[in-house]
């Protein structure tokens, strides 16, 4: 009996270590349960329900880089674009008198025509996705500064604070919106053709092309679908503050690529992982609620926020090294 128990446990952790969202999956894990001894207050309703909803937010501005990155690029400008389509939002409530749905679709709007745009210039000019979303990162930028003229917009539609402050179950709604995104991830790459060939372009996109997958295009919608996030990922924020700020993207780069990649999104491409996402995503979160609630000199956050993630990161490579030496 109890060589078929530590049997059970063996099977149990090989197959957990194979999966590439392992490591955020046992950082985040680790990390609960560190804060849960050493704090007072971490485990508490009102934190829980606090780190969350932060999470969430993380979770939504992941996917806008995860969806890049699984087809072997990247977005730099996804805070700029968060923020464009934000203050697009805002003047449209404020300034134009819109409703909550034409406000909100023209958002959307602007953040896949920001995406176009990238996607466009990376694939017909054939140039670096680095350079080209550096460079578009500023031009958004400087949109959304002319346009709010660094202002908030704070005459918004009541249903925006109420989806941002409500709770369903003692939870956030942007918790079960989250739990449906990663539901729907697991189902769009596991089931359906064009995420299979989202993968397959990520993955080898020349073999892919040979296949018949018309991998320029596969890529093109990739980066719409980006912008396209990183539009909702704005409003989610922008629903969580109660304003339409010009700021609210300046801090997603670290965020966007510490919690695709500690959720099993390859950074070289061809894999991605919704219940990661939601793992790394309360990783993230749990380390800067932790962080607070330990009293630590916030002024040297950042360092305590690289050093967890850059151990997540040696986790994975070494976790990476043993499945291919063990062949598992």
């Amino acid at each position: 009996m109890k060589n078929q128990t530590t049997g059970t446990i063996a099977q149990l952790g090989r197959s957990l270590i194979k999966r590439s969202d392992c490591s955020g999956i046992v950082a985040a894990v680790v990390i609960f349960l560190v804060f849960c001894i050493f704090t007072d207050g971490f485990l508490t309703q009102y934190n829980i329900f606090n780190v969350s909803r932060t999470a969430s937010l993380y979770m939504f501005i992941a996917v806008g880089q995860a969806l890049v990155l699984i087809v072997g690029g990247m977005n730099l400008s996804l805070g700029a674009i968060g923020s464009l389509s934000v203050v697009v939002f805002g003047y449209c409530c404020q300034n134009l008198g819109w409703g909550f749905i034409p406000a909100l679709a023209a958002s959307l709007a602007i953040g896949g025509v920001c995406g176009l745009a990238n996607g466009l210039i990376i694939s017909k000019l054939n140039l670096n996705p680095f350079i080209v979303t550096l460079a578009t990162s500023f031009v958004f930028s400087g949109l959304y500064i002319g346009i709010s003229q660094g202002y908030p917009y704070t005459e918004l539609p009541a249903f925006v604070n109420t989806l941002g402050r409500g709770s369903f179950l003692k939870m956030p709604l942007f918790f079960w919106i989250m739990l449906v995104m990663a539901a729907g991830i697991w189902f769009v790459f596991k089931y359906t053709v064009f995420g299979r060939r989202l993968l397959a372009t990520g993955g080898n996109a020349t073999a892919a092309r040979l296949s018949g997958i018309n991998t320029a295009r596969i890529y093109l919608i990739a980066n719409v679908l980006s912008g396209v996030f990183a539009a909702l990922a704005g409003f989610f924020f922008t629903a969580r503050q109660g304003t339409a700020s010009p700021t609210t993207g300046s801090e997603w780069m670290l965020a966007s690529f510490a919690v695709a990649a500690m959720g099993g999104t390859a950074l070289s491409g061809g894999s991605i992982s919704g219940i990661g996402l939601v793992f790394s995503a309360y990783l993230y979160a749990f380390i800067k609620n932790g962080l607070v609630l330990l009293n630590v000199d916030m002024y040297y956050e950042q360092s305590y926020l690289g050093v967890i993630i850059l151990a997540a990161i040696c986790f994975e490579t070494v976790r990476t090294k043993y499945v291919k030496l063990r062949h598992l």
